[in-house]
């Protein structure tokens, strides 16, 4: 079988080698300062022997090999690739538990609820933002949900699928397909995360516009909670009080563990038409986006790259912005509709439409981030990716504020919108700079502080998508009204006594 890698991202046998790392230390000389050095990929470490054993009816079911306990210790931020690549996985989980069925996850519930070990719900585990990782003392066990699979229902004629927690994107659509049919949820994870995953962390994917969480999916869901089981009721929507489902989505595990749902679904796309706009300044491009996403005309594309997301991303090196568009239907032809977003970005300076290629080259190069990332990372460069959402009116000064600050602490920035609302963007930024061997966290952690401020001080959201986690708390802190904070406490005292699911993501254990 295919191995994912333990130490980063994706397929272990994707990862760039040492000679790619050097040639694209020569593209990144042009702009940091490189030692030369490759950090070599290590072998699994050796781990302290697990401190749990699993009761006898769960123990088919568990694991505690060094390989499992050492790529179910943290998640996929760059701290974690850099601490990984040193060898350092401190505090690993004592067992990975594979429960196959909702029985079995509610068996390990309850010995973890008797026993008082804390249980992190692990999906594809592709977190940023330390969301499946445990980091106080003490045995613990990740509750890898694989297992628990499947497309297991297709309602045709509502157009609704019941899929399990544990599918992977991949899966999903593969179970669609005989019908027709498509989730069309494709977050840059995609490939390596799941439906539960992304309910629990309200994960962002491929439209732009519109339809652009996968709460926007949902019919109703089931989630399995130390105190009973959750079902809500499917339907289309209602008005009968506080929706149950916004209880958990984006709740990251820490109350209850979802293992399945019953989501939209689309007919497969039939028509699509795409092309890249440039323009003359980033001010245009921004007011020619804005004026795209307000005119109605609901591009599944939208996404504005800023000069330096163009050049490295889509090998654009006219110095540019670029506005990547699409548009898909299953039922007719969207030229008309790409004609007419042309039309409104010439009315602010767009030049004529480039063709589809460097929309292709930028769709290969952002689906290849993540192992690009893992490379810089050996050869010593600090690189941080975060997202925000803000209004247009306040969008000018956020950008300004977060690549002044970073420049300021020696960091190349690049922006694009990921996603765009009638009332506001969804910038995400990446985050260059130099490291210092042995000392690259220390580094990651001081632009992430510098990064989030900024964020915040300017009126943005400190994630539009990529969850809380640990390494959001001190912002999500304050930004969540007080009285919401008091009734989140009381919820998981009420749904998780013993204080046992993902304890340290959205509250503090205690």
């Amino acid at each position: 079988m295919r191995e994912r890698s333990w130490w980063g991202w994706g397929w272990a046998d994707q990862a760039l080698d040492e000679e790619a790392c050097r040639a694209l230390a020569a593209r990144v000389a042009a702009y940091l300062p490189l030692d030369g050095a490759v950090t070599p990929v290590p072998p699994v470490p050796e781990l302290p022997p697990a401190r749990l054993a699993p009761p006898e009816a769960l123990a088919a079911i568990c694991r505690d090999d060094a390989r499992t306990r050492a790529a179910h210790a943290r998640g996929k931020a760059y701290r974690d690739v850099v601490r990984n690549l040193r060898g350092e996985v401190t505090n690993p989980p004592d067992l990975v538990a594979y429960p196959r069925d909702e029985a079995e996850v509610v068996a390990v519930l309850d010995w973890a609820g008797d026993a008082g070990v804390p249980v992190v719900p692990y999906g594809g585990g592709t977190s940023v933002v330390g969301g499946v990782e445990y980091r106080d003392e003490g045995p613990w066990l990740s509750l890898d949900l694989s297992a628990l699979c499947g497309v297991v229902e297709v309602d045709e004629v509502s157009r609704a699928a019941r899929i399990r927690a544990g599918t992977l994107g991949p899966s999903i659509e593969d179970g669609l397909r005989p019908y027709g049919l498509t989730l069309r949820h494709y977050p840059q994870s995609f490939e390596f995360s799941t439906l539960g995953g992304w309910l629990a962390t309200r994960a962002g994917g491929h439209f732009a516009t519109g339809y652009t969480h996968i709460d926007d999916a949902v019919e109703s869901l089931r989630v399995v909670t130390p105190v009973g089981v959750a079902e809500s009721l499917r339907v289309p929507a209602s008005g009968a009080g506080p929706s149950p489902d916004r209880l958990w989505l984006g709740s990251e595990g820490a109350l209850g563990v979802i293992t399945e749902a019953w989501v939209r679904v689309l007919p497969r796309p039939r028509h699509r038409a795409r092309a890249a706009v440039t323009f003359p300044g980033y001010d245009e491009a921004v007011r020619a986006t804005r004026a795209v996403v307000q005119s109605g005309l609901a591009p599944s594309n939208c996404r504005l790259l800023d000069p330096l997301e163009a050049a490295l991303g889509a090998g654009a090196t006219d110095g540019l912005p670029r506005l990547l568009l699409g548009f898909e239907s299953a039922d007719h032809p969207v030229d008309a509709a790409l004609d007419r977003a042309i039309e409104v970005c010439r009315e602010h300076g767009g030049a004529a439409p480039e063709g589809e290629s460097t929309v292709e080259e930028w769709r290969d190069s952002f689906v290849a981030a993540p192992y690009r990332r893992d490379a810089l990372a050996r050869l010593g460069v600090v690189v941080e990716t975060f997202e925000t959402a803000c209004t247009w009116d306040r969008f000018a000064d956020l950008h300004a504020g977060v690549v002044s600050a970073l420049a300021a602490a020696g960091a190349v920035v690049t922006c694009r919108f990921t996603h765009v609302y009638p009332d506001g963007p969804a910038p995400y930024f990446t985050v260059y700079a130099p490291g210092r061997r042995g000392a690259e966290e220390a580094v990651w952690d001081d632009l992430k502080a510098v990064a989030s401020e900024a964020v915040v001080a300017h009126g943005g959201t400190i994630t539009h998508h990529h969850a809380i986690g640990r390494d959001h708390r001190p912002w999500y802190d304050r930004q969540r009204p007080e009285p919401f904070a008091a009734a989140l406490r009381a919820a998981k005292q009420a749904l998780d006594p013993a204080g046992i699911l993902n304890p340290g993501v959205l509250l503090d254990r205690g």
